[in-house]
Parts: structure tokens; C-alpha cells; sequence
């Protein structure tokens, strides 16, 4: 426990000197005295009630996880339902434990009386990300036949997964449904470097171009919330 506690409270702490562009030197203070650097940077530079707010919900993102698993391992071994099954595997999703999560994915899945088509997304986006290849194609072809699949980020990484198995001509078909204006901006430009890699330079090139002419559009929240995309962008255009 405190070993979360610890990490959160630097991770906060190097946020905040971060976006409110304190002195670098408190990094070295809050990295190699943990505990004590973190505490005086937050009394000497941070401390307000609203700042107090925002720690809270920083260190709860940590130790919540941790103890809501504990929580649900409980509740499941008292009634073992398909809900409980399933509340257990989003938290596991939820905190990228993909191999947890796909054990009680697939339990789940067995229930034939339920709607699955949520948990063949949690099944595609797992198997993608600890990078079988072949098992999330699988579940991806189980949902092709379903309106929401169409254009869903489902169906960008089972484009992903095609070109991962060598099988690009059927991967671009997939992955430029993805190609929306104004959304998906990081789909867009993964989508633009599959292009690059196929020497389809012109293609790329469009959809870099309007990735930074939307950018010059967006919300300040959102040019934040993107602003690693959109840098990217700009220098991959640099280099076309």
C-alpha cells in the first residue's frame, strides 16, 4: 500500500511542476527522497483546497483499483452470476490486466442467454495488446456481421491485427473505415503510417494535411488532450 501511495504522490507532484513549470530541480528532490521531497513540494507549491481535490483523486485512481478487485474476487466466490463474472473482468480491463481479464472474459462468454457483443470488444482489444495476433482476428470475425462493428475501433485494430499476420490488402480496407473527420485522430494517424510503410505517400500526406488543418480548429482542451498527435503529425509532414 504504500508503495502506490508513493508513487501517485510523485506522480502528481511531477505533473504539477510539469504543467505549472516550477524549477526543475524539485524532480531530483521528489525522485530521489520520495516520500519527504514529494510532501514539501506539495506544502511549498501546491497546497490549496482545490489542489488537496485533485491529490485525492489522484492517489483514489491508484488504490481503488486494487481493492475493488479484492472486493469483486469476494462477491463472485459468494454468487458466482455472469454479472459478477463480468463486473471482475472490466476492472481487470480497466487496469490493463489483459490476461485476468480475458479469464473471466471467456467464462462469461459460455452464457449463450446474454448479450456478448461488449465483452468480443474487451476479448479483441485484450488479445491485441498482449499481441495474439490470430485469437483477435478470431473474435473480431465473430462481430463483422454486426451494424456497430462498421467504423468502430473494434474494427480498426482487427484491421491492425490483419496487417500484424501479413495480410495487408484486406488490413487497409479495414483500418481507413476509421478515417472520420474531426475524430479518431490518433487512428488517423496510425492509418497514415500504414500508408508510409506501403509507400503509399500521397494518401498519407491527406490524411496529415487535414489532421493539422482540423487541429488548428480544436478546443484548448482538446489541442491538450492530443497535443502528442498532433506534434507527431507535424513532424511526419516535415519529412514528406
Amino acid at each position: 500500500m504504500l508503495y502506490y501511495l508513493t508513487i501517485a504522490l510523485q506522480g502528481f507532484c511531477i505533473y504539477h511542476l510539469i504543467k505549472n513549470r516550477s524549477q526543475y530541480y524539485w524532480i531530483f528532490l521528489i525522485i530521489f527522497i520520495p516520500i519527504i521531497g514529494s510532501i514539501i513540494y506539495l506544502i511549498t507549491q501546491v497546497y490549496n483546497k482545490r489542489d488537496a481535490t485533485i491529490i485525492k483523486e489522484n492517489l483514489t485512481s491508484v488504490l481503488i483499483p486494487t481493492k475493488r478487485v479484492k472486493d469483486l474476487e469476494k462477491k463472485l466466490q459468494f454468487s458466482e452470476t455472469f454479472q459478477n463474472r463480468l463486473d471482475l473482468a472490466d476492472v481487470f480491463f480497466e487496469m490493463k490486466d489483459y490476461k485476468n481479464a480475458i479469464t473471466h472474459y471467456e467464462v462469461a462468454l459460455k452464457d449463450k442467454s446474454q448479450n456478448n457483443y461488449f465483452i468480443l470488444e474487451n476479448l479483441i482489444t485484450s488479445y491485441y495488446n498482449l499481441e495474439d495476433y490470430n485469437k483477435t482476428i478470431a473474435y473480431a470475425e465473430q462481430l463483422k456481421n454486426h451494424s456497430e462493428f462498421n467504423k468502430s475501433k473494434s474494427e480498426f485494430i482487427y484491421g491492425l491485427a490483419l496487417d500484424k499476420t501479413g495480410q495487408s490488402a484486406a488490413a487497409e480496407k479495414h483500418l481507413k473505415a476509421i478515417d472520420q473527420r474531426y475524430s479518431n485522430y490518433s487512428e488517423r494517424l496510425v492509418l497514415a503510417k500504414f500508408y508510409i510503410k506501403k509507400d503509399k505517400i500521397e494518401a498519407a500526406k491527406e490524411i496529415l494535411n487535414e489532421i493539422s488543418i482540423e487541429a488548428q480548429h480544436m478546443t484548448k482542451s482538446n489541442k491538450s488532450k492530443y497535443r502528442t498527435t498532433i506534434n507527431e503529425v507535424e513532424k511526419l509532414l516535415k519529412t514528406l
